[in-house]
């Protein structure tokens, strides 16, 4: 363990306040970012979410602090203890709370980025967090949050995601279920090809729809995917420069949404390499 980090506090009541950050997980709503397992606590350590504290078995602990700077203060509990303030078997024996930060900016988004997909109506913690790992593995630059989208921060979404929600750009779009599609304005007044993912078979072929009448690729592209099961309102899709559909095989209709726009992810990278 190196000598920089604090000395783990040994705690042997549930009960005890500082375990307060943690308790009863499945249940309670938590405005804090939490962070389960090594490699997903190695990521909110790193990231620029302000660390509260670290909490875990004394055998976790110490292998992650002989390879991580923790600036906060560190709690050594037993499995028992762990499971009865969170409300079930934490069998990975190892946690981090933070306070959330401000989202990333918008007009700082738009003006770095050349892939960013933009997310509607996506209620399901999971999918958010899956999208977010999708998109940091094939180069999304950010993440953007229109109406109805779950919050990216929640538990099971850091989680799903390895932690890359700790680590790629977000913010939401203001406005609400039949307004917030102005805010795509903003993209395409910066050069954005707006595309629209829908299972309509009359739609663009989703790979030509993501290069130009020469087949370049174009310079910068805002995907759209709305919720699991109805997809885009009509209003979001109005509001793009094409619909886009992905090939299904007869008898199929669609996708999981997290599925659907992994597959955009990717061909959108490989019309950048072709």
């Amino acid at each position: 363990m190196s000598s920089n980090n604090p000395a783990p506090q040994h705690i042997t009541d549930p009960l005890d306040p500082r375990l307060d950050d943690i308790r009863d997980l499945k249940t309670a709503e938590k405005t804090l970012v939490v962070a389960e397992g090594p490699l997903i606590v190695g990521r909110l350590v790193e990231s620029r979410y302000p660390l509260r504290c670290l909490i875990g078995f004394q055998a976790r602990l110490e292998q992650f602090l002989a390879t991580h700077k923790v600036q906060a203060p560190v709690y050594a509990v037993t499995r028992e203890v762990l499971a009865q303030v969170v409300g079930y078997d934490m069998h990975r024996g190892l946690l981090a709370v933070a306070d959330r930060a401000g989202e990333s900016s918008i007009s700082q988004i738009v003006e770095e980025s050349r892939t960013v997909v933009v997310l509607e109506g996506v209620g399901d913690h999971e999918n958010i967090g899956a999208i977010f790992r999708n998109a940091a593995g094939m180069d999304v630059d950010a993440v953007l949050l229109g109406s109805g989208t779950a919050d990216p921060l929640y538990r099971r979404s850091v989680r799903v995601s390895m932690g890359h929600v700790l680590r790629t750009p977000f913010a939401h779009l203001d406005g609400g279920f039949t307004t917030w599609q102005r805010s795509l304005d903003q993209l395409r007044e910066s050069g954005y090809r707006l595309v629209a993912l829908t299972p309509d078979p009359q739609a663009e072929h989703l790979a030509d729809a993501l290069v130009d009448d020469t087949g370049a690729p174009y310079e910068k592209v805002a995907l759209l995917v709305g919720a699991e099961g109805p997809g885009l309102t009509e209003h979001a899709m109005r509001a793009t420069d094409v619909r886009a559909r992905i090939p299904m095989a007869a008898g199929t209709d669609s996708l999981n949404v997290a599925t659907s726009a992994a597959i955009a992810f990717y061909e959108r990278s490989r019309s950048l390499r072709d």
